[in-house]
């Protein structure tokens, strides 16, 4: 009996959890002490600002209201939702705002995701933000980091407006993506025909990618499961977008349900937008030679999302007043989710003290 009622009851519940999973209030915890009550002093909020005439959401947290402000910005998708299953431990050390920008999660809106959407307003965007935490926590200059295609706005955005920042964070950075397509359309054709995978063999050999011929629309509906698969994906262990991400996604309580629809319409469009277009054409070794704050990269030794060896390439011919190059061995695309202690120890003893101790490369 017991059997047929799993048999009988189980994809309904199944279903039901997804349902409970989609439709959480959608409202940040705050943070709480061990007799259970809010940390004093803490915040812990979701909100919406005016950004340059647009509506955006974001996300801002922090232990200590009175920490150094951080600004966070994304990739290709938010992922602020990983930080429910991933904690990073930023929030004990900033106050982080994750941000969303315009097209994406929380800033998703069916007008303006029609709309293309720039680097030059994702930059103009990001000063934008930057001034409103500025004037919000009344901090002169504030911390940046960009993760993935974040940092292709970031690093702009610093070199732009350098008089706002006390440093810049570079995680998987992004520096010729076109060539970094390129090696890791090369290391995942060679990795599947020696494992004998002869039909993800096929499918890349069906969409090459070269510099001659850019990076091919079919190539990018198999990109994202050829990399998860090998592990040099988002995360090292992660070997699935859909259990990795999509559930992680639906899982998580600080999204109402559409809010989180909006997650994934914004993902549909990243591979085809603009942006992605300007990244492909775009070398920031020509673009951005040079920063006037201190400049921290931390990269992933297995990434192949943002390859590892364009983005130290990139850090060698880069000029700074002050520079550190951290490798992750246990890393791919992600470390602040996959190796959190490690970069929470780098942010404390080198960016927040304005020195490069802990870097491997200087």
């Amino acid at each position: 009996m017991l059997t047929l009622a799993i048999a009988l009851f189980g994809p309904l519940i199944a279903l039901l959890g997804v349902l409970l999973a989609w439709s959480w209030p959608g409202r940040p915890k705050p943070f709480r002490g061990p007799d259970g009550r809010p940390v004093p002093g803490s915040i812990s909020e979701k909100i919406r600002v005016e950004v340059n005439g647009v509506s955006q959401g974001m996300f801002i947290k922090a232990r200590n209201a009175h920490k150094p402000v951080l600004l966070y910005l994304h990739g290709g998708m938010p992922d602020y939702f990983l930080t429910q299953k991933y904690p990073t431990g930023l929030d004990d050390e900033f106050v982080v705002c994750w941000w969303e920008q315009r097209g994406s999660g929380l800033s998703y809106d069916a007008l303006t995701s029609g709309q293309a959407i720039t680097a030059a307003q994702l930059i103009a965007d990001t000063i934008e933000v930057t001034n409103y935490l500025r004037r919000r926590f009344g901090q002169e200059r504030i911390f940046l980091m960009g993760h993935s295609g974040g940092s292709f706005i970031g690093i702009q955005a610093a070199a732009r407006a350098p008089e706002l920042y006390r440093a810049y964070v570079g995680v998987a950075q992004v520096s010729s993506q076109l060539h970094s397509e390129c090696r890791a359309y090369e290391h995942m054709l060679k990795q599947y025909r020696r494992q004998g995978d002869a039909r993800m063999a096929r499918r890349l050999e069906a969409a090459p990618v070269s510099v001659t011929s850019g990076v091919p629309a079919r190539y990018l509906t198999v990109r994202d499961q050829a990399m998860h698969r090998l592990g040099v994906g988002t995360m090292r262990h992660m070997r699935s977008v859909v259990t990795g991400i999509f559930i992680a996604s639906l899982q998580n309580r600080d999204y109402t349900l559409r809010e989180k629809i909006g997650l994934w319409r914004g993902k549909a469009s990243a591979g085809v937008s603009t942006v992605w277009s300007e990244m492909l054409a775009s070398d920031l070794s020509e673009q951005v030679p040079r920063l006037d704050v201190p400049v921290y990269l931390l990269h992933g030794r297995h990434d192949y999302t943002c390859s590892f060896d364009e983005a130290l390439a990139y850090f060698d011919r880069l000029q700074a007043p002050l520079k550190g190059f951290y490798a992750f061995e246990a890393s791919a695309h992600s470390p602040i989710f996959e190796e959190p202690g490690r970069v929470c120890e780098i942010l404390r003893a080198d960016v927040l003290a304005g020195t490069n101790g802990l870097a491997d490369l200087r």
